[in-house]
């Protein structure tokens, strides 16, 4: 073959394949559902007050609305993400959409809380179910590359708006229609993907069904349970409260009892391997980090906006707008990060890039002359966030077997969920801490402790990730 053959060879080789009608049509599904689900984070945040004095929740009470939703996602997602392995994605995905659907409509005609409360948890284990389903169906779709490395972006993208979006979302269904609108919606999403997703999601069957892991399921996602239920008691009550640490000390004696129980099923439900594969354990600890300090810092700049500088709800989930923005543009952007460096290259300047953004928040006082800078480095923080978050879907699921995708795709989404909902009672409880010296005192070293987290983490991981080798894939 001669050379310019071979170029010729080459370049079209590097050049990904053009997706069919139908793969389009299955990407803009899956994308949909995985966007919809992560406005479900926030999307009733603005609205709880509403909500308690409609269906009479008492104040103590309302954060149950949230957090029944979190334990539910963050606890069952590792099982869901084996059991899609199992008995097929496209079967969960269905399913997980079906329940969607059915929660969110109970949730929007709600009466009393205790249904409300019942329609979240049927959100939340739907969320468990659909969004590794989805994931894994990605990844087995688009292989290892520039094609994949876009889905994905794309995937972050969305997921990050999503939930920076949700909170703006909520406040205006709740000020211009009603809270109820915030259900109505999924319910309208999740009819259009029942009618579409089986004409257009394919997926290759697994030869065998290895039996499921029941003691380690049951283990690990009461593991999970415990240990978000206590971080979220934490950033309420304090972490000297019985209600923090007695949870979270129970989750540690799980967490080991799992481990225990892995070593010596036939069949487990992780493959202790696979977490000593770098890529994977690193991997996940870098998402982790990624999603709890950029949702936590949502948080503190939305206190900071609303009961430092005045402006309302509305006004303030616009401002934070931006920041979603900048996520939008960092997902399209980091598939080219990683395709002229990799993947540990866009964790580790994504994570250092977002520190030093968020670092000179931590000045920011009662003078309103705050809000353009803070609306530059939130994008800026925005951008980098995301084009880490990509890195880490990338790393936490590069070098693994077709037949383990749901599972590596299962612990990246318990790593983000885990993440959301850890970040903000973290976050609170610094928070907390500063009181007795005033709100603003708070929030400037709640912000300072979020850039830290961000800088320090991005070099250790500098430090400690090896990414897998595997032939290098050309810039898209």
């Amino acid at each position: 073959m001669s050379s310019q053959q071979s170029g010729t060879s080459a370049d079209h080789a590097s050049r990904p394949a053009r997706l069919t009608p139908v793969q389009r049509l299955a990407l803009g599904v899956l994308l949909t559902a995985n966007f919809t689900l992560a406005v479900d984070f926030s999307i009733l945040n603005v609205a709880l007050p509403h909500i308690g004095a409609e269906l009479g929740f008492p104040t103590e009470s309302l954060q149950w609305i949230v957090t029944s939703f979190a334990l539910c996602a963050a606890g069952f997602t590792l099982f869901f993400g084996r059991v899609a392995d199992l008995f097929g994605r496209k079967r969960l995905f269905l399913a997980g959409i079906v329940l969607l659907g059915l929660s969110s409509l109970l949730g929007g005609l709600a009466l009393d809380p205790t249904v409300l409360i019942l329609a979240r948890v049927g959100q939340g284990i739907a969320t468990a179910m659909v969004t590794p389903a989805a994931l894994s169906l990605m990844t087995t779709t688009f292989p290892e590359g520039p094609a994949r490395s876009r889905v994905l972006g794309l995937n972050g993208a969305l997921m990050a708006a999503g939930f920076t979006g949700g909170a703006v979302l909520g406040g205006v269904l709740t000020g211009v229609v009603s809270w109820r609108w915030a259900f109505f919606i999924n319910v309208v999403v999740a009819l259009a993907v029942i009618v579409i997703a089986p004409f257009v999601l394919r997926e290759k069957r697994a030869d065998n069904r290895p039996k499921l892991d029941i003691p380690g399921a049951f283990t690990v996602t009461l593991a999970l349970g415990l240990l978000v239920w206590g971080i979220t008691n934490a950033g309420d009550d304090g972490w000297a409260s019985v209600g923090a640490w007695a949870p979270i000390a129970a989750a540690i004696l799980l967490f080991i009892a799992f481990w225990a129980i892995e070593r010596r099923v036939r069949e487990p439900l992780v493959a202790l391997s696979m977490l000593r594969r770098p890529n994977v354990a690193w991997g996940n600890i870098a998402g982790l980090i990624a999603f709890a300090t950029e949702t936590s810092l949502v948080f503190v700049l939305t206190l900071y906006l609303q009961e430092i500088l005045g402006f309302n709800a509305v006004s303030a989930g616009l401002m934070l707008g931006v920041l979603g923005i900048g996520t939008v543009i960092g997902g399209l952007i980091a598939p080219r990060v990683i395709g002229r460096t990799n993947a540990k290259f866009a964790i580790v300047v994504g994570l250092v890039l977002q520190g030093l953004a968020t670092l000179p928040l931590a000045l920011a006082d009662q003078s309103s002359g705050w809000v353009i800078p803070l609306l530059i480095f939130t994008f800026i923080g925005g951008i980098a966030n995301l084009v880490a978050i990509v890195g880490y879907t990338v790393t936490a699921t590069t070098a693994v077997p077709p037949e383990q995708q749901g599972l590596a795709t299962g612990l990246v989404t318990m790593s983000q969920q885990v993440g959301i909902t850890l970040g903000t009672p973290v976050m609170s409880a610094v928070l907390a801490s500063q009181l007795a010296v005033g709100l603003l005192s708070g929030i400037q070293l709640a912000i300072a402790v979020n850039a830290a987290i961000a800088l320090v983490s991005g070099v250790i991981i500098a430090i400690s990730l090896r990414l897998p080798k595997r032939s290098p894939v050309e810039a898209p």
